[in-house]
């Protein structure tokens, strides 16, 4: 048996608002963090939607398991994976039903993480990400879905340099293309997993999460990110959550 410690935290960064929202709902072991577009009207709106859609359809299926679910449960996946894709699927409805008016363009990224007795799961849409940290060596799990990504699964590179284009993502909820990928993990003993919007990973690299995440507790890592994403020039809203995995 595993148990998890975990804390969340954001920051507005230097913008106007902060688009970014974020739960930790270690009672369900469900753990997403959303950034609504930048430039679209509603990008708040956007992301406390999709939180609250998984936070929502989570609590209800642990009470009513399939029942609750919007679609039919795929048999080869996970109970993690169908919850995530379930999630994902409800958030996109509900996104699309409130893309009226002013907020007729707002879209969000997410990445989510789920864990559970038959172990834990992934899923993102757009360029949110999840780490994970074990025996010193700092992984991402998620590949983002950015017009980058697509050139180097190719064989390219972007024109102009990576830099010219790092936010220019090709999926998003809310919007035609929001199909989520979802992946099935296997945690362990000793890992950090970190759940990222762009305001955090972009300002520390690589090298800056790996120090950070090797704090002591969630709530010290969770923390220092932040606040150090911050100090290190960080433009956009920053948001982190932490799970740290022990024995039982």
């Amino acid at each position: 048996m595993l148990r998890f410690e975990s804390a969340g935290q954001t920051h507005i960064g230097r913008r106007p608002h902060n688009e970014d929202s974020y739960c930790v709902l270690p009672e369900l072991g469900l753990f997403v963090v959303a950034d609504g577009l930048g430039g679209q009207e509603g990008g708040e709106v956007a992301s406390r939607c999709v939180v609250d859609t998984f936070a929502g359809l989570g609590q209800r299926w642990e009470q009513e398991h399939e029942a609750a679910w919007p679609e039919v449960a795929d048999p080869r996946r996970s109970r993690e994976e169908n919850l995530l894709a379930a999630c994902s699927q409800l958030a996109q409805r509900n996104l699309q039903a409130q893309r009226v008016g002013r907020l007729s363009e707002m879209a969000s990224t997410v990445v989510a993480l789920a864990v559970g007795k038959d172990g834990a799961a992934v899923a993102h849409v757009g360029d949110s990400r999840l780490y994970r940290l074990r025996g010193g060596r700092l992984e991402s799990l998620t590949r983002d879905h950015s017009f980058i990504e697509e050139l180097r699964e190719v064989g390219m590179e972007p024109p102009g340099g990576a830099s010219n284009w790092r936010h220019l993502i090709t999926r998003a909820l809310g919007t035609d293309n929001a199909e989520p990928t979802l992946q099935r993990l296997h945690a362990e003993p000793g890992d950090v997993f970190l759940l990222c919007s762009d305001g955090l990973y972009e300002p520390l690299g690589m090298e800056g999460l790996v120090r950070r995440l090797s704090l002591s507790s969630a709530r010290e890592v969770c923390d220092t990110l932040v606040a150090d994403a911050f100090e290190a020039g960080g433009k956009d809203n920053i948001t982190a959550v932490v799970l740290r995995v022990a024995e039982a």
